[in-house]
């Protein structure tokens, strides 16, 4: 009877703790894993290297499962964080475009089966999706679609109103960077010429402004870098033809990658250079990232071992990229009129004006690339789906003259990672940097870091015996 009484007293404090442990992690007061596809949400939105959680080597899934960035538990994010005396002033924020359909497709496959249509109550699911297409319907004078239904998918589109829906609640419910009854005079927002960046501003607008009023505009930049008027620059096209040198030096060293092209240059029955030349990778991404089945033919089908062997090869690319610096220099000539803009339009902030207090460029990777590298943040991830990188500027309310920035990529703050403020933090209490840094850096440090006696942007584009 005794040890009857026992067993029934274990059983009940067991069923009491597993109740308890349930209890904890239901209100989030104990850490539970949320992975999903392999991968959890604290890796998800890490830029830089952290080797204690990821991989101890490079594993081309797991990068490859971050760029997809598929749509899992809300992140946690660094915007909006400072002291309490501070006061936000504005905010600029670069995107690159949410997960696509592919670009190209190989040789003598079909193309994967994606349906690109906005359906509100298929996944990934938004709750604002349904709202978001009925107010896209009600705009107009537009030559792109509003809404995606090519090549934008339902993923790429609630990414962005996830990222909208975040900023709003940090930037606007939080920090009223905008009054309630804000003006367009307010938002600076600018795309591409593709209807996925467009479709993809529009969605983090739309997070971000519920139901906005139409009278908004977004101006269209012809220029994947949004250099406006600034576009020449032979020096820099020169450092593009040497990276792009470099790049096929590596290639060509890579007998694994051309071992790999091989093969499905034979099973698709093309010339190993017309499969080369399709790019397959980028149709290989979409088929990962939305787990459909890489293509066959009579001849066998693509495997998961090919996508590892481009994959590698563009992960090494990357690393090499960043170690023989002429990336560099291309990128400090493509970023600087996009972040002379950005510094411009802050300095115009910090003189009281209300204009352009937001500002969105909604682009590429091609677009983000290079900023991320002109910034001296090398070990930042190539820019997934849906990346997004945000400058903020702050004034000290104890000090009314002094501006502060910070800058974050992907919800991490990367300010004391950057060029012109790595080492600031270590003579400074606050956890920003001085405005007079970053104006400093554009206006000045870009053109020492080239080299040479150039000391504008004009002069660094056309300096002779480069």
């Amino acid at each position: 009877m005794l040890f009857h009484n026992r067993f029934l007293l274990l059983l009940a404090l067991a069923a009491l703790l597993a109740f308890v442990s349930l209890s904890l992690q239901f209100f989030h007061l104990m850490p539970v894993s949320a992975a999903k596809n392999g991968v959890s949400s604290k890796s998800r939105k890490r830029i830089l290297p952290d080797p204690a959680t990821e991989p101890p080597v490079t594993d081309p899934v797991y990068e490859a499962l971050l760029y997809c960035n598929i749509p899992s538990v809300a992140e946690r994010s660094m915007e909006g964080h400072a002291p309490h005396h501070f006061k936000l002033v504005s905010v600029h924020v670069f995107i690159r475009h949410g997960d696509r359909y592919p670009l190209y497709v190989i040789p003598k496959t079909k193309r994967p089966e994606i349906d690109c249509t906005l359906v509100a109550n298929r996944k990934p699911y938004h709750p604002k999706l349904e709202a978001f297409v009925s107010h896209m319907s009600k705009g107009s004078g537009n030559s792109l679609p509003l809404y995606p239904n090519h090549p934008l998918t339902q993923t790429g589109v609630m990414l962005h109103l996830q990222n909208g829906q975040l900023l709003r609640d940090i930037y606007l419910k939080k920090h009223k960077l905008l009054p309630t009854d804000w003006s367009a005079d307010q938002l600076y927002l600018e795309t591409t010429g593709k209807s996925r960046t467009l479709q993809s501003g529009l969605a983090l607008l739309y997070g971000f402004l519920p139901d906005f009023d139409w009278k908004i505009y977004f101006r269209h930049q012809p220029s994947a870098l949004f250099c406006s008027g600034s576009c020449y620059c032979p020096v820099r096209n020169q450092y593009l033809e040497k990276e792009q040198r470099r790049q096929y030096l590596l290639r060509l060293k890579n007998s694994q990658l051309e071992k790999t092209y091989r093969e499905m240059a034979k099973i698709v029955d093309v010339p190993t250079k017309q499969l080369r030349a399709a790019n397959p990778i980028d149709s290989m991404l979409c088929h990962f990232c939305h787990n459909v089945s890489f293509p066959c033919t009579r001849n066998g089908c693509v495997d998961m071992e090919h996508f590892k062997a481009i994959k590698t090869h563009q992960i090494e690319d990357e690393k090499e990229r960043q170690e023989k610096k002429l990336y560099l220099g291309c990128s400090l000539l493509g970023a600087h009129p996009i972040l002379n803009q950005t510094i411009s339009r802050m300095q115009r902030a910090t003189e009281g004006r209300k204009e352009e207090l937001f500002a969105l460029y909604s682009a590429h990777d091609v677009t983000l690339s290079p900023v991320l590298s002109a910034l001296g943040l090398s070990e930042a991830r190539f820019p997934r789906f849906a990346a997004r990188l945000i400058f903020e500027l702050w004034q000290d309310r104890e000090k009314p003259s002094e501006h502060s920035v910070r800058i974050l990529y992907n919800g991490v703050d990367v300010t004391f990672h950057t060029s012109f403020c790595q080492d600031h933090h270590k003579r400074s209490p606050k956890p920003m940097c001085p405005l007079e840094n970053l104006v400093r850096f554009v206006k000045r440090d870009m053109f020492v870091a080239l080299g040479g006696s150039s000391t504008n942007y004009y002069d660094a584009c056309h300096r002779e015996g480069f």
